[in-house]
Parts: structure tokens; sequence; C-alpha cells
């Protein structure tokens, strides 16, 4: 069997007024990610690390910020149409791997809603997801609440 690997990061800087979209989720929080889309960071780095695996380039190849049509998308839409592009390619998720880096707000009780919302996003069944937040500790611009990062790995199968 074929198999590949990919990885994805992602850093968006925090801003007040808007939403907090992570995994397609809206997490309470008083700020939320800049972005040209909806810049759900979980979305993106899933995006990134599939692009990545099946030699497909990445995000901003496929859905630039320099197109309108791409204003305020939801990131899910670009996760969904990724997951198209491997299928037709010939490819299945076997599994994906993120971890969201900030220190607040705390993802941990929102995590399940994620991981079955992303299952369903990417017609896949919620064990081949993994998703886990850390903090940075105090340290850097996550630590200081200036943004948030996520990286992600991927691994991705022929189909039979």
């Amino acid at each position: 069997m074929k198999i590949r690997v990919g990885q994805g990061y992602d850093v968006h800087q925090w801003v007040s007024g808007r939403p907090c979209v992570l995994g397609g989720i809206e997490i309470p929080s008083d700020k939320g990610p800049m972005g040209h889309s909806d810049a759900d960071v979980v979305c993106h780095v899933l995006c990134e690390a599939l692009l990545g695996a099946a030699n497909m380039r990445n995000i901003g190849f496929h859905f630039s910020d320099k197109d309108p049509q791409w204003k305020g998308v939801a990131s899910t839409k670009l996760l969904a149409r990724v997951m198209e592009m491997l299928r037709e390619a010939g490819w299945e998720l076997g599994n994906a791997d993120v971890t969201v880096v900030l220190d607040q707000p705390k993802l941990n009780a929102h995590i399940p809603a994620m991981k079955e919302n992303l299952a369903q996003v990417m017609g896949v069944e919620v064990d081949q997801i993994s998703i886990k937040a850390t903090t940075s500790e105090g340290i850097g611009f996550v630590g200081r609440g200036e943004g948030i990062s996520a990286m992600a790995v991927a691994l991705i199968q022929k189909m039979a």
C-alpha cells in the first residue's frame, strides 16, 4: 500500500471583534484570529498537511488571499474541497494529528465537538482525527496573547 505523510503549520494574529473559530466550531473568546477567511488555524493546518502529503502545493496556491471569492469563507469549505481533491487523485486519509498552541481560550472542553465536526466535513471517522491543545507557558507571541499557532501531520494512503 502506498502511503505519504505531510505536515502543516499556521499562525494568525489575535484581534478583537472577530469570532474564534477552530475546527469549524465557534469558541467563546473576547478575540479571534485575523485572516482573509475565518482564519480557522485547525482547518488551515489540516489543509496544508493533506496538500503536502499529496504533493499538491499549499493552501495559498489553491485558495489565494488575493481572490475575493475566499473573503470571509468558512475554512471548513476549504478543507472539504481539499478532501475532494485528494479523493479525485486517488488518496484517502489514514489519520491526522493537530496541535494547537494558545494560552487562552482553553480548548479541552471543545475538542470532542471539533473532532466530530471535522470528521463530518472530511468524510472520515472521528478516530482518524486527533486534536491536542498546549500552551506556550507565557513565552513568545503566543504567550503574550498576540497570536495563535497550530501544526498538523497527516498520513494519506492510495485507495485500493
